[in-house]
């Protein structure tokens, strides 16, 4: 069992590492839960972090990661069980280092996404990992939870743009592996079990991550499909046609556009009449190609497959339909979800899966669904939300059947009910549900080897 970080512990800490715990410590996004912790420690270098979790391992007192806290499933609070102390990583935001002819910057797990995103682009390069929280997450936390994001068609997930990771293990030791290697075949790969285990195996405290070159030229479009179908068909012609510079492919469900309409009138929007279908194509050339030549040339190639569309005619336009694709998000808040859902799925099955998911949810009763995502990887938002003229509290009842028969479906079309926001405390029994047994058998002895006392974390992931 685990201790409290009560006064008497927190006595044992030195007094300049802690602050006093606020509201937004204890908060997260979708406001499922309030979280709890003694205090909130603030560690300025990995050797303070060490000293830290030495001190709560010595005394049994649980550990609660927190970057940015934008994560989406509970993972940066813990509601319940012996008060925690409460991690944060704002005070680590150093970039350690940039080495822009190896593409390579190091930064530490507190640096927002967004300084990353300008310190490459300092030496002109880009971190690809863009997300719609970027100017609050952490980088700690996106690898924490192996974020996605709207270019992983192209670059992508966060394991993919990370080369190396510097760690706190739960006994406090320092695993050193903030390497800048592309090839580093040792044997066990450390830095992709710490990778996506959400604070439960290690923290995180810095990382090497992967820099590109910009695009010379980059260009967006917005195509009216007639149906999912169409998309994919159009999603493999234009990287038929574009190999290797197609860097977003966004499905947007007309739902989404009148959400939009409904809650931020003053957001412009292109299509006179929103589309029942329509995607976001994005492209990255080199400086020898023309943006609108090529996104033309796909529309006039993609003959019934694209119904209408608009060409983005310079940088602010492409930003525009960028802002239409990354408010729908904040819409959806407003409106207020009663279920939401990240998921994958093979990108042939989608198609499938729509037609087959409205009908199952109709029978439990008036819905509207507002499904999209990144298409390209099969990354579906599929989030399910009270009939118009009706409140969300009239379905609180229905909440957890809505969540099992989209889940059920998932799972049937071989897909994933977590595609890139993770487990936390959200989907924990989601995850003994859906996952493989041998899996789970394997994370949890995983688990007990690297964190014997269970003080890292407690209560995500696996059920504490």
């Amino acid at each position: 069992m685990l201790n409290p970080a009560d006064p008497g512990f927190l006595a044992s800490l030195p007094e300049e590492l802690l602050r006093a715990v606020r509201p937004a410590d204890l908060e997260e996004p979708r406001g499922r839960w309030q979280g709890q912790g003694g205090a909130v420690a603030t560690p300025r270098n990995t050797a303070e972090v060490s000293l830290l979790v030495r001190a709560c391992a010595a005394a049994r007192v649980g550990i609660v990661p927190l970057g940015g806290g934008t994560g989406l499933v509970g993972g940066q609070v813990m509601p319940e069980g012996p008060m925690p102390l409460i991690l944060s990583f704002e005070r680590m935001t150093a970039i350690r280092a940039v080495h822009p002819q190896e593409n390579v910057i190091v930064a530490e797990a507190g640096a927002i996404l967004a300084d990353i995103h300008a310190a490459a682009e300092a030496q002109d390069r880009m971190f690809p990992l863009t997300l719609a929280s970027q100017g609050s997450s952490r980088i700690g936390g996106n690898l924490a939870t192996n974020a996605g994001g709207v270019n992983v068609l192209r670059y992508g997930n966060a394991r993919d743009l990370c080369l190396g990771v510097e760690a706190v293990l739960a006994d406090g030791t320092v695993f050193h592996g903030l390497k800048r290697l592309r090839k580093d075949n040792t044997g066990y790969d450390l830095r992709h079990l710490l990778i996506g285990a959400e604070g439960t195996l290690g923290l995180i405290t810095a990382a090497s991550l992967k820099l590109f070159p910009r695009p010379a030229v980059t260009g967006a479009a917005l195509f009216v499909v007639p149906d999912p179908q169409a998309a994919l068909a159009l999603l493999s012609l234009a990287e038929s046609q574009l190999p290797g510079m197609v860097s977003g492919f966004e499905l947007i469900h007309r739902q989404g556009l009148d959400f939009l309409a409904e809650t931020l009138p003053d957001l412009r929007q292109p299509f006179a009449v929103a589309p029942e279908w329509c995607v976001l194509v994005d492209i990255g050339l080199p400086a020898a190609l023309d943006a609108t030549e090529a996104l033309m040339s796909l529309y006039e190639a993609a003959g019934e497959l694209v119904l209408d569309g608009v060409i983005a005619q310079s940088g602010t336009q492409r930003l525009e339909f960028w802002t239409l694709r990354e408010t729908i998000p904040e819409a959806n808040r407003r409106v207020g979800s009663i279920s939401s859902h990240d998921i994958s799925l093979p990108l042939s099955a989608i198609p499938a899966f729509l037609a087959e998911a409205a009908p199952a949810l109709a029978q439990l009763g008036d819905f509207r669904i507002n499904c999209f995502g990144h298409l390209g990887d099969g990354n579906l938002h599929y989030n399910v939300f009270p009939a118009k003229g009706r409140q969300r509290a009239e379905y609180d009842g229905l909440r957890e059947a809505v969540k099992t028969c989209v889940h059920d479906l998932v799972h049937r079309f071989d897909g994933s009910i977590s595609a890139e926001h993770g487990i936390g405390r959200l989907k924990v029994k989601d995850l003994e549900t859906y996952g493989d047994p041998v899996k789970l058998i394997a994370m949890r002895a995983i688990k007990t080897a690297l964190d014997p006392l269970g003080i890292l974390n407690p209560g995500a992931v696996l059920r504490a």
